[in-house]
């Protein structure tokens, strides 16, 4: 009996024991197959971290990629200088690859340049001829600015007709005291020969090829320091860089202002041209963003900063 008894718990204790072995073996296989989901989720997890971030690398040398760079290079009037100055310094803060430069050696011969291929861009601070125009030129208005006619501080004439200004230069009139003024001669001081300047003064006045010149100065700069040092001087030079070292004449009681060229009754006015040789849109990418930046609010802001109307 008692044989019989220890048989039985022998028996009950290897079941036990053998039943303990299988739950260890499912615990142990449950564990493992957790921990191969967990390595296959951060497997996953790193993979698409690696694509996000080479993703992000490509979209950074993408936009590299875009930024302009290279040089625009400019030619022409010296009347336009303060606003190619101050255009090309804007653009070149907006666009750190790029260098604009700009010489400035007469409206004519900035159209000379542009057409033989020295420079991108011509600046004639006139319309263009008609034989620039059929040698490829074409005529991109950037501003409209008006040209001041100037005299010394002591000159006590206050104004002109358009007439009166037609004679001094032509020489009917040569003292100023038959319009108003003290017995002074007149000293006629206009620019040199392919000044877009005094292209559109003569132009405007039709005084073309008959002008009294006592002095031709070959920039702004110079005809304004000529009329101001002067007794009895008088002079035109663009209306955006008139300072205090002249006085400017009213013509026709009009003054020379933007707000009276807008208004159309100040006459003496001209365009500001940046010429291209073929149309905007054939010339290089650098070429046709600079452009692009003139038509914008900033570039316009530009335009009306240095004293000139812009064109819409």
């Amino acid at each position: 009996m008692k044989k019989n008894l220890f048989k039985k718990c022998a028996a009950m204790v290897a079941c036990a024991a053998m039943s303990m072995m299988m739950v260890t073996g499912c615990n142990s296989n449950s564990a493992g197959n957790g921990t191969t989901g967990t390595t296959q989720g951060s497997t996953t997890g790193s993979t698409t971290t690696s694509t996000q971030q080479a993703a992000q690398e490509t979209t950074k040398t993408a936009e590299a990629d875009k930024k302009l760079s290279g040089t625009i290079s400019l030619a022409g009037s010296t009347s336009m200088q303060k606003l190619a100055d101050a255009l090309a310094e804007t653009f070149m803060e907006a666009n750190s690859g790029v260098t604009v430069t700009v010489e400035y050696s007469g409206s004519s011969a900035g159209i000379e340049s542009l057409l033989n291929g020295s420079c991108d861009i011509g600046d004639a601070s006139r319309n263009l001829k008609d034989s620039e125009k059929s040698g490829g030129a074409v005529e991109n208005i950037v501003a409209i600015d008006g040209i001041a006619v100037i005299v010394d501080k002591n000159n006590s004439v206050a104004g002109l007709t358009k007439q009166q200004l037609s004679d001094i230069y032509t020489g009917t009139i040569t003292n100023w005291s038959e319009v108003g003024g003290s017995d002074t001669p007149i000293v006629v001081v206009g620019r040199e020969a392919g000044s877009g300047t005094r292209g559109a003064f003569e132009e405007i006045l039709k005084v073309e090829d008959a002008c009294k010149y006592a002095v031709e100065c070959d920039s702004t700069g110079a005809a304004m320091a000529k009329v101001a040092s002067t007794e009895g001087a008088i002079g035109y030079v663009s209306l955006d860089v008139l300072d205090e070292s002249v006085n400017a004449l009213n013509l026709d009681d009009v003054a020379p202002t933007p707000d009276n060229i807008v208004a159309g009754t100040y006459f003496l006015c001209r365009p500001f041209v940046m010429a291209t040789k073929g149309e905007i849109s054939e010339q290089s990418e650098l070429v046709q963003a600079f452009f692009d930046f003139l038509k914008s609010d900033e570039g316009k802001a530009v335009v009306k900063a240095v004293g000139l109307i812009t064109v819409d």
